[in-house]
């Protein structure tokens, strides 16, 4: 597949504060790239068509890093922050008490450790049950199970916590992944890590045998644990782990499915060079390779194998600003007529939110949708399809038109 270069106003990685993502690696020196004609992206000013987008606050929360709607309830709107709190907004007002708080379970301390995931699965109405991602205090990753409380559908009932999967996470704090979405199959998918430091030093990249730098496919029991779906790539092959579905990833900190088409887009962060968005349609991405560590982006990395790696649909450079890829979702709020159909992106060093067209070949049409959110942690959809986006700084917009 070809890809789609961008060529924008360079933006240091020294620059950040605090990332949530360690894109900006310190093994290699930078070198020079290809270049491409600019895409115009003044900021502050709104790309064709776009003339009358505007992000409206929602609330200000304690450094959100996602945010998502439960199924069939538009009244609802889920904000997770870093320390382990779930804040919740009803009726577009922010509530005092939190959906749920696991602080003293959680382990915050590192940049890119906390409470990093949260999905509801199609039956959250009638089941009231969910699932989050979080560190804890040795780094492993657990994905649990928790239920809304009987009493009160506006909190959840922390002693019902189920483990589904726990991760060996140990040598390093940093490429956790995080992301937790239910696929239109009704299976959890769950976006991890290489395991941290430089070049995949446990070449975990390209290694079927660990969970580690993975897309994983399983399905929740009703009162914990999991199964595997029948159909996931590797199920029966010896020295495989049956719970993947896709692999050859540094750090898919957030993807999502187009919730008409099912296709699956992953944002995978990049090390010193490239940030990659990867694309799979509906019926496709089972057992993709896409690539790392033996290749970064478009570009090798290092010596070895990655048998049959899948090139990134869009690839930004590190040379034009980019650090540390934000991925997003598809467009299908139909009071954003200008952007339906159009994937919304962003990036930790860049403020500006980006559009571009997906599908079979490469990406088109990338440009500025001429709104800016300083520390983007994520984006973020709620039932109804309004798309949201998180700062770290701690406000989080919806994406409206004027």
């Amino acid at each position: 597949m070809s890809v789609v270069k961008a060529r924008f106003t360079a933006v240091g990685c020294g620059a950040l504060l605090l990332s949530l993502l360690s894109a900006c690696g310190t093994g290699q020196a930078a070198r020079s790239t290809r270049t491409e004609a600019p895409v115009p992206n003044t900021a502050g000013e709104a790309g064709a068509g776009h003339a009358k987008l505007k992000l409206v606050q929602v609330g200000s929360f304690e450094q959100p890093i996602y945010v998502t709607g439960a199924p069939d309830d538009e009244s609802r709107l889920f904000v997770v922050e870093k320390q382990g709190r779930i804040a919740l907004v009803l009726n577009g007002k922010k509530q005092s008490r939190p959906f749920l708080d696991i602080t003293r379970i959680v382990n915050s301390e590192g940049s890119e450790q906390g409470l990093i995931g949260l999905a509801f699965p199609a039956d959250y109405s009638s089941s009231g049950v969910f699932y989050v991602d979080y560190t804890g205090p040795n780094n492993d990753l657990h994905i649990v199970q928790y239920h809304r409380s009987a009493s009160d559908p506006d909190t959840a009932d922390t002693t019902s916590e189920r483990a589904v999967l726990t991760i060996p996470h140990p040598n390093f704090s940093n490429h956790n992944g995080g992301q937790l979405a239910f696929g239109p199959d009704g299976d959890l998918y769950v976006g991890v890590g290489d395991g941290g430091s430089e070049d995949d030093p446990h070449n975990n990249g390209q290694n079927t045998d660990t969970l580690l730098a993975k897309i994983l496919r399983i399905a929740p029991k009703p009162n914990g644990g999991y199964e595997i779906p029948p159909s996931n790539p590797f199920v029966g092959q010896a020295g495989k782990r049956a719970e993947i579905w896709a692999y050859g990833l540094r750090n898919p900190w957030r993807f999502s499915f187009d919730r008409q088409t099912g296709a699956m887009v992953i944002g995978d962060v990049g090390q010193d060079l490239e940030e990659e968005i990867d694309y799979a349609a509906a019926g496709k991405g089972r057992g993709a390779n896409y690539g790392w560590s033996v290749f970064e982006g478009d570009r090798r990395n290092k010596p070895g194998s990655a048998p049959h790696a899948v090139r990134p649909a869009l690839v930004a450079l590190h040379s034009a600003g980019y650090c540390a890829i934000i991925g997003g979702y598809v467009v299908r709020d139909r009071s954003l007529p200008a952007l339906y159909g159009q994937y919304l992106f962003g990036d930790d060093c860049r403020p500006q939110i980006e559009a571009v067209t997906l599908g079979h070949g490469p990406a088109r049409h990338l440009h500025s949708i001429g709104l800016q959110v300083s520390a983007t942690t994520s984006f973020g959809q709620d039932a109804a399809g309004h798309i949201y986006v998180a700062s770290l700084n701690g406000p989080v917009y919806r994406l409206v038109e004027r």
